[in-house]
């Protein structure tokens, strides 16, 4: 499901999308379907058994985990995707012509793709690199942010909900960026990746105290606010 997560929401654009698509959806369905395909592909790269967040969910449902799953994994995602894609569906569906929010969206959502890209690229090859086995990376963009992979992530659904806002005015779509927000600072991302990171990377509690949680920030010798 992890896997399938990002080229969901390329396959809710394309299904959605006018055509032929104005210049608006053209550039949001290149930033969807390059998001989809780098973080897909990462994913999958990187795979290797079952997550160990599932893994507890697994253990913690025990003989109701075949269906429970269902609900609380597939069907919770695919709801999360609909609601989520909002922005991205008007975006491209939407005739209104280009328009100065459209560059401000174009340059927040290509930024964090690139943010992202780099930042995962980064935690990659220190992974790879035996010699950092217990490390903790906290070079290059994690030294100023100790999640700027998921930062990117989301300054990138913040610009596609700019470009959602610009073809038709709706606010309500924020909605979109809100959640996927929350879902990498509370439920999946942050939160739950650095319940227990301290046990495991000794060096961790020092790395906290200096470095930014998510929006990136000069280090420090204090804890940042």
């Amino acid at each position: 499901m992890d896997i399938a997560w990002a080229p969901a929401f390329a396959v809710v654009a394309w299904l959605s999308a006018a055509w032929p698509p104005t210049g608006r959806g053209t550039l949001v369905l290149a930033v969807v379907s390059l998001w989809a395909m780098r973080l897909g592909l990462h994913i999958a790269l990187r795979h290797d058994g079952e997550d160990r967040r599932y893994a507890a969910m697994r253990q913690k449902h025990g003989a109701r985990w075949w269906w429970w799953s269902f609900f609380q994994v597939f069907l919770l995602q695919a709801l999360l995707v609909w609601v989520i894609s909002w922005p991205v569906r008007q975006s491209v569906a939407a005739p209104a012509p280009w328009n100065a929010l459209d560059s401000v969206g174009a340059v927040m959502a290509a930024g964090g793709f690139l943010f992202e890209m780099v930042a995962d690229r980064q935690l990659t090859r220190f992974r790879a690199d035996p010699g950092n086995a217990g490390r903790v990376m906290d070079r290059g963009l994690w030294a100023w942010s100790r999640h700027p992979n998921y930062f990117g992530d989301a300054l990138m659904w913040w610009g596609l909900f700019v470009a959602g806002f610009a073809a038709t005015g709706a606010w309500w779509p924020a909605v979109s960026p809100l959640a996927m927000t929350v879902l990498l600072l509370r439920v999946s991302g942050v939160t739950l990746l650095e319940e227990d990171i301290g046990e495991r990377r000794p060096g961790y509690a020092a790395y906290i105290r200096r470095t930014s949680a998510f929006v990136p920030w000069p280090p420090t010798s204090t804890p940042p606010r």
